[in-house]
């Protein structure tokens, strides 16, 4: 069966042992690059492998490209193929819980054409919760074959969102879209005509996703999704929202996934 939004852990609980199917463990801390990792060293889904926020799912840096910026596909491909992904792999991946890190795995799987791809909904957290097991095995698995395809998702440039490209809508906390705070980035704000949709609105008060009937009455306020271009800080939290517009079936929407942070340095 295809998962490309959302799973339940029951779900993988019971098909873990399927070899076509790959845990990716992408916890990760934004004030703490090596958070996620020591946390995967400690414990995790058994059969998990793990993908790091700062170089896995990301690329070099320039100073101007933001502090998130798309990897080199060829060097995604060959991190996925390292953990044995194949091209008919179905991906779950999970963070925490009701985060943003397992949404931007997702979202480059996709941008490389993969479409058997989704987010264990509750994460690492509604995991142990449920009692299911977890260890601190490494696996290991002969490379895969996987191949880079069509994105599945559009994406677009700081210059076609500066030409006016769509309705911008920013997943952001609220207080720094509204510049009052900005503990990361050198410039507070948020590009002009922008609205907001904080990432952690897509989510329960259990740290589960809304159902897609309540997503999509939520969503309807800011337009169509063809009209929607999603954008966050770095590209990370902004693939909640284009999963969210998924879930509540509501294709077309678009990411700049440069975000803020490529946004704000480039006009300094």
């Amino acid at each position: 069966m295809l998962f490309d939004t959302i799973v339940d852990i029951r779900a993988i609980a019971e098909h873990r042992a399927d070899p076509r199917s790959i845990l990716v463990d992408c916890r990760h801390g934004l004030a703490d690059f090596g958070a996620g990792r020591r946390a995967y060293d400690e414990a995790h889904i058994p059969g998990a492998f793990f993908a790091d926020t700062e170089t896995d799912l990301a690329g070099e840096k320039t100073g101007k490209n933001g502090r998130h910026p798309l990897p080199d596909r060829d060097a995604f491909v060959a991190f996925l193929r390292r953990n044995g992904v194949d091209d008919d792999t179905q991906l779950i991946a999970y963070d925490a819980g009701a985060d943003m890190f397992a949404a931007r795995f997702w979202f480059l799987a996709r941008w490389i054409g993969h479409e058997a791809v989704a987010v264990l909904d509750g994460g690492y957290a509604a995991w142990v919760a449920a009692g299911y097991p977890v260890n601190a095995d490494v696996p290991v698995r002969p490379a895969g074959t996987i191949v880079a395809r069509e994105p599945l998702d559009g994406l677009l440039d700081a210059a076609a969102v500066e030409a006016g490209a769509g309705v911008l809508l920013d997943a952001r906390a609220s207080e720094r879209f509204r510049g009052e705070v900005e503990p990361i980035d050198p410039v507070a704000g948020h590009i002009a005509g922008a609205r907001n949709r904080w990432f952690k609105e897509n989510y329960d008060e259990r740290g589960f996703w809304k159902s897609p009937e309540r997503l999509a009455r939520e969503l309807a306020e800011h337009g169509s999704p063809e009209e929607i271009v999603h954008y966050c800080g770095s590209g990370v939290s902004a693939a909640v929202n284009l999963l969210a517009y998924k879930i509540a079936g509501l294709p077309g929407s678009r990411t700049y996934p440069g975000g803020w942070s490529e946004w704000c340095s480039s006009r300094r």
